[in-house]
């Protein structure tokens, strides 16, 4: 079958191919097998020879010298030699074994018969008779079996036939990596009547080339044409099966990779919705030495659904100039506000109704220990609406353009940053009244660090400035204003650790405390804009920040004052953290105008002291990882908010996890996530393959609503020789909507995979998943010897 390859990076100048490249019914490794196992043995260099027995001979060829061993040999005056029994033949890397062999110095004829085996390396082909030039690597071998190492996979044929060096036919062969079963065979087989394989052209013809499981032909071919070795080459991928899908039904793509160049490749995939009709999907990537890219589309000419046309577009590119300058776009759209709806796999975005419209470039500048950069982007955003549930905007920047300096010295740390801004909106609401508009800003901070080891001390001083110019007047008539907003903050913190013991087991204990003090005045920002501001989540670092806003416009006053600590216990021997816990709290020297609540100052807080943060983690049992963060409020006396969770994690593929997220007055959820064995037996009666089932899921409850949000549920099956996944899918789309699918994939070791992927869905939801064949997991043996 058809791997298609990974995707293109800009550090080579030819695309990059992995384990996964594509390889039409990978009967590519059938050859790569065939053909590598004698004819490349030829350059090989000679091998060590082997243990002594009954008699030995050598002879001298142009590719190197033949080393033969048996219990009988005999010379025939340099013209040939003759062995039997335990006969084993040496040239390079190849080794030939036969019960009786001869050897025809002048031509390098090898004629072996009995049980004749040819290996090189780890790969092996076993056969009846066999008949090699070794200065050629013409030949062949009767009823030949074989095993090759790196898919754990083999076969048998009829005859295979060594065409020189490069061309290798096999007649009735057939491959598979199921052990073999005297009464049912193997679970699953690709077989073809006559495979022709030329390594030079990268080409392959297989003639009745039929794929069976449990017996049963799934996939067949009268004719089919596919690359001989890794390098890539245009032809089909296996189809894409999606048995159920609540808003598309039955879908069915056929891709068709075409290897346009070393460098450049696309993928024109056919697809078909029962709900829906017929459509295409696209992909065309490049890799330059200094520029990548790729380009996506998605087209349903007539979408029986929704009776209109849709369609989508991606593009995606990175470059440099020079190693100076560096520019990018990446640019996405869709047809209609229900896309993200209908199509939530087509595209990328993390935020699949906000669709990230950018391009941007930025020039670096060496200035002694300084660096200055200069850069300058257009951001745009298509948003899709819903009436029912709608989202809030956000301004597009056309254009942004700034300069930042970075630098160090005589122990002086120094930034500026400085930047210009064009804020846009579009589609605006009948009852949005954000104003657009222009801002200038200037940020610069000058600190001087000092650490002993023992301990730190930081002083920084800070300034923020902007200048706004809006298109309406703003709340006071005005249209131009602007202010200038000073900070000063001082962190600071000791380090202090002892050895210590528990449970036998040598640590070091730290304790870190920390203060971090802020001084910034209060100055009026509620008639300004709102244009990229946002409050900083309240966690372990956000509580000793400077400025409880991100973005520019808003500037908490404060003059305040951060104490925490940090205890940590490390292994003595690694070094590897075993268990963090803190504590920190804000104290307040005055009442605070312009909080994280009310951004424009409208209610100052009477309350000098924050919630008290508690965070920490803890792996002091290895199979056991435990997280925590929760926000304690002394005026109420109770949690506003906390996240806890946990996972357990014995053995590779037995993974068990919770989280407990809670928000007063907001949200409360509980999530769950597994990969475990539920069931460990035979596959089928008289098969030789012992099986493990696998329950995989996550479900996410929201204990506020009382109801599934989101969930996967499914199982996966390792047959050892073939694993099979079936996981079903919900997804929310809206308060009382949601997608359903379900997904189905035949995964035949050494071979492809065949129907639906789910392996992206169970990676990126289930916390601690693992790939069954994951090579660097040690999997649990799932084959009888």
């Amino acid at each position: 079958m058809l791997h298609r390859p990974e995707s293109a990076r800009p550090r080579h100048a030819a695309l990059r191919r992995s384990r996964h490249a594509p390889q039409p019914l990978w009967l590519a490794l059938l050859a790569m097998g065939l053909g590598q196992s004698v004819a490349l043995a030829q350059s090989a260099p000679a091998s060590a020879a082997p243990a002594p027995a009954t008699a030995s001979g050598v002879a001298a060829t142009p590719n190197g010298p033949v080393t033969i061993t048996a219990r009988e040999v005999r010379s025939e005056l340099d013209r040939a030699t003759t062995a039997a029994g335990e006969v084993e033949l040496r040239q390079g890397r190849l080794t030939l074994s036969a019960d009786l062999l001869r050897f025809e110095h002048d031509s390098e004829m090898v004629q072996a018969s009995g049980r004749v085996v040819v290996q090189r390396d780890q790969d092996r082909v076993i056969g009846r008779e066999a008949r090699l030039k070794l200065d050629t690597g013409a030949g062949y071998v009767l009823g030949p079996t074989y095993h090759f190492a790196r898919t754990g996979a083999g076969g048998d044929a009829a005859r295979i036939d060594f065409i020189g060096s490069q061309q290798v036919s096999a007649l009735s062969a057939n491959y598979t990596s199921c052990p073999r079963d005297d009464v049912l065979g193997p679970d699953w087989v690709l077989s073809a009547d006559k495979l022709d394989l030329d390594f030079e052209k990268n080409d392959g013809r297989a003639e009745g080339a039929v794929l069976r499981f449990m017996d049963v032909p799934i996939l067949g071919f009268p004719v089919l044409s596919f690359p001989s070795t890794e390098a890539p080459r245009s032809g089909w991928l296996p189809p894409t099966i999606d048995p159920f899908d609540s808003r598309s039904g039955f879908g069915l793509a056929l891709p068709y990779y075409w290897h346009i160049a070393p460098n450049y490749d696309a993928t024109i995939t056919p697809t078909l919705a029962t709900r829906r009709g017929l459509g295409v999907q696209g992909e065309f990537r490049y890799l330059q030495p200094s520029d990548s890219g790729k380009l996506q589309l998605h087209a349903l000419p007539h979408d029986r659904s929704a009776g209109r046309s849709r369609q989508s577009f991606w593009f995606e590119h990175t470059g440099s100039l020079a190693n100076a300058w560096f520019y990018s776009a990446d640019w996405q759209s869709a047809s209609d506000d229900n896309y993200w709806k209908d199509f939530s796999g087509t595209l990328p975005s993390l935020t699949p109704r906000l669709l990230s419209q950018s391009v941007q470039a930025s020039r670096r500048f060496e200035l002694g220990t300084a660096e200055l950069e200069a850069y300058g982007r257009v951001q745009n955003w298509q948003v899709l609406q819903s009436t029912t549930d709608p989202i809030t905007s956000p301004y597009h920047r056309a254009p942004q353009i700034g300069l930042r300096l970075t630098g160090l010295s005589a122990g002086l740390q120094y930034e500026l940053e400085t930047e210009a801004n064009r804020f846009q909106l579009r589609d605006l609401a009948t009852n949005d009244t954000r104003p657009e508009g222009e801002r200038v800003h200037l940020q610069a901070s000058v600190s001087r660090p000092w650490d002993s080891g023992w301990g730190w001390i930081t002083p920084k001083v800070a300034l923020n400035a902007a200048s706004y110019r809006t298109d309406t007047a703003m709340a006071d008539g005005r249209t131009r204003v602007g202010r200038s907003i000073p900070t000063f903050s001082l962190d600071a913190g000791l380090r202090f650790d002892r050895t210590t013991q528990l449970f036998g087991r040598d640590l070091v204990q730290s304790l870190e405390p920390r203060l971090h003090v802020v001084q910034t005045p209060y100055r009026d920002q509620s008639k300004l804009p709102k244009f990229d501001v946002g409050a900083n989540d309240f966690n372990e670092i956000s509580i000793y920040a400077d400025n409880v806003f991100s973005g520019i416009d808003r500037i908490a006053d404060a003059k305040q004052m951060t104490l925490g600590a940090t205890t940590r216990l490390l292994d003595a021997r690694t070094g590897g953290e075993l268990l963090r816990f803190g504590a920190a709290q804000r104290f307040l020297f005055r009442d605070q105008t312009i909080t994280a609540l009310t951004p424009d100052g409208t209610t100052p807080t009477d309350g000098r002291f924050s919630d008290v943060l508690l965070f920490g983690s803890a792996t002091l049992v290895p199979q056991w990882r435990l997280d925590s963060t929760v926000q304690y409020s002394g005026d109420i006396n109770r949690f506003t908010r906390s996240i806890v969770s946990a996972r357990y994690q014995p053995l590779p593929f037995h993974t068990l996890a919770a989280t407990y997220r809670f928000a007063r007055g907001l949200n409360e959820q509980v999530e769950l996530g597994w990969q475990w064995p539920i069931y460990k037996g035979a596959l089928r009666s008289g098969s030789s393959c012992q099986g493990t089932m696998y329950g995989v899921g996550r479900i996410n409850y929201s204990m506020r609503d009382n109801r599934i949000t989101d969930s996967i549920a499914g199982v996966e099956y390792d047959a050892g020789c073939w694993i099979g996944r079936i996981v079903a899918e919900r997804i929310s789309t809206g308060q009382s909507e949601a997608r359903q699918h379900l997904m189905v994939q035949l995964e035949l070791v050494g071979l492809s995979r065949i129907g639906s992927n789910p392996l992206k869905v169970l990676k990126d939801n289930i916390p601690g998943y693992r790939l069954l064949r994951d090579e660097d997991a040690v999997p649990t043996p799932t084959v009888n010897p």
